[in-house]
């Protein structure tokens, strides 16, 4: 079942809450199906119990996910055109307080449409993320790690 929550979620990302919301009611079915938990209790605390993160969250997860391939070389090379890395980190003599920080650049887009695109959406997400998970000597089972642990606090 979450195979198919997880099928293409990268298109879902700027969704509106109703839609989102569908989806967590599936969500949300499927863990009270699996746990045997009463429609009457709350639903957070088996998701927490279960490591589903909400639906949400897990589509960030995904595209937080495919930029992390893409910076470091794990994915097709059309992603990784989409997620750059500036190239210049230093103006003139004077080093920038970010210089050592991976920030990646967010092309301006003119619609929303433009905004939910992994172009804009991906590096955006990645620019977002805690200093700690931006730090290349991190492996992808460690930063996935550590990505879902950032998103269930």
């Amino acid at each position: 079942m979450s195979s198919r929550l997880d099928y293409c979620n990268s298109l879902m990302f700027g969704f509106t809450d109703s839609l989102v919301q569908r989806l967590q009611a599936v969500q949300n079915a499927a863990a009270r199906l699996v746990s045997g938990t009463r429609r009457s209790e709350h639903i957070t605390p088996v998701l927490r119990q279960l490591h589903w993160l909400p639906v949400r969250q897990r589509i960030e997860f995904k595209m937080s996910v495919l930029v992390y391939k893409a910076l470091n070389g794990l994915s097709p090379q059309y992603l990784a055109d989409d997620c750059q890395l500036p190239l210049i980190t230093t103006t003139g003599l004077q080093r920038l307080r970010s210089s050592n920080v991976a920030t990646c650049d967010v092309p301006r887009t003119r619609t929303t449409r433009g905004d939910r695109s992994f172009t804009a959406a991906g590096p955006h997400l990645w620019n977002n993320l805690p200093l700690h998970l931006r730090d290349f000597e991190l492996s992808l089972s460690e930063f996935r790690r550590l990505l879902k642990t950032h998103l269930f606090g």
